[in-house]
């Protein structure tokens, strides 16, 4: 966990948030910021599909797929029952399709964190976060309109189409076929782009995100304590049992660690768009500001290295 905690990238999240509680002007330029998001959904995509180009799809990586899909199932589930117990049928869905759902950027950290550790993981797990994005969204809005008659809003048509549009898992899939067609030849030529300046592209987009979850701490303000002590238990519960399901599946070290990044992390950029036409009912301050503000740095500072170090003795 202090590796995690001495990564640059990361101190400069720290560094985003000490300035932002500072109320610094220090501030990404929003475009840059756009064009930072597109740069890592690229060279994620393209990484994994390098990967998956060398490794080829076996019985292993069948095996972590299909614990992804499991888990992209299970984790919503768990979150809607946890959050139920502290606030509306409304709220709990829509809590569950952002703890359900994925964290990009979390992600990456803890593929970077990896690599740093020299931990090997194989590029399913890139397939595994497109695979794990969408389905807790669906699964969370269907539990809140259960109960609230008031959240049917926007038909399912239209709202899978919409979720088929989405550009961020449209961009990450993409960019993992291109990796995968093109293999070594296509690994040698975007060596500059997606090797080489990968690290720094994403401690300037993590410096941004530090500024952005300390805006986002006044959201928490009045909200119950349950509510809070759920934020960071649910993630830990989420990687618990990703751990107990990876290693009956004989999952290695690396992917066992992703797969519990994945399954704690909450989706803070795809979820909360789809919620705000899904269930405009819905509070932002809850499924946007507990993962924002919470989950997120937590998972960063504290769980990343957490479930790698599990991982490293389960595998």
């Amino acid at each position: 966990m202090t590796d995690a905690l001495l990564d640059p990238a990361v101190l400069f999240f720290v560094l985003g948030i000490g300035a932002g509680l500072l109320r610094s002007n220090l501030e990404v330029p929003q475009p840059v910021v756009r064009w930072l998001t597109l740069y890592l959904l690229m060279a994620v995509g393209l990484k994994g599909g390098f990967t998956l180009a060398r490794s080829g799809i076996d019985a292993d990586a069948a095996a972590a797929l299909g614990a992804s899909l499991v888990m992209a199932l299970l984790v919503p589930l768990i979150a809607f029952a946890a959050f139920r117990l502290v606030t509306s049928v409304l709220q709990a869905g829509a809590l569950a399709a952002s703890y359900g759902s994925v964290s990009v950027v979390t992600f990456v950290a803890a593929t970077q964190h990896l690599q740093q550790n020299a931990v090997s993981f194989s590029g399913t797990m890139s397939v595994a976060l497109v695979i794990m994005e969408m389905p807790a969204v669906l699964l969370g809005i269907a539990l809140a309109r259960r109960g609230d008659a008031g959240a049917q809003a926007t038909p399912w048509g239209h709202l899978l189409k919409d979720s088929a549009r989405d550009g961020a898992p449209l961009l990450l899939m993409g960019s993992l076929l291109i990796g995968w067609v093109t293999g070594e030849r296509g690994a040698t030529v975007m060596e500059p782009f997606s090797g080489d300046l990968f690290k720094g592209m994403l401690a300037l987009f993590l410096l941004q995100m530090g500024l952005d979850v300390a805006r986002r701490f006044g959201d928490l303000r009045g909200l119950s304590p349950w509510l809070l002590v759920l934020a960071l238990v649910i993630p830990l519960a989420a990687a618990t049992t990703a751990m107990g399901l990876g290693t009956l599946l004989g999952l290695g070290a690396g992917d066992l660690a992703l797969l519990a990044t994945l399954s704690a992390s909450a989706s803070y950029i795809v979820a909360p768009a789809v919620l705000r036409h899904a269930l405009p009912d819905a509070s932002p301050a809850l499924y946007l500001g507990l993962p924002m503000a919470l989950t997120f740095p937590f998972n960063l500072l504290i769980g990343i290295g957490l479930y790698a170090s599990v991982a490293r003795v389960l595998a």
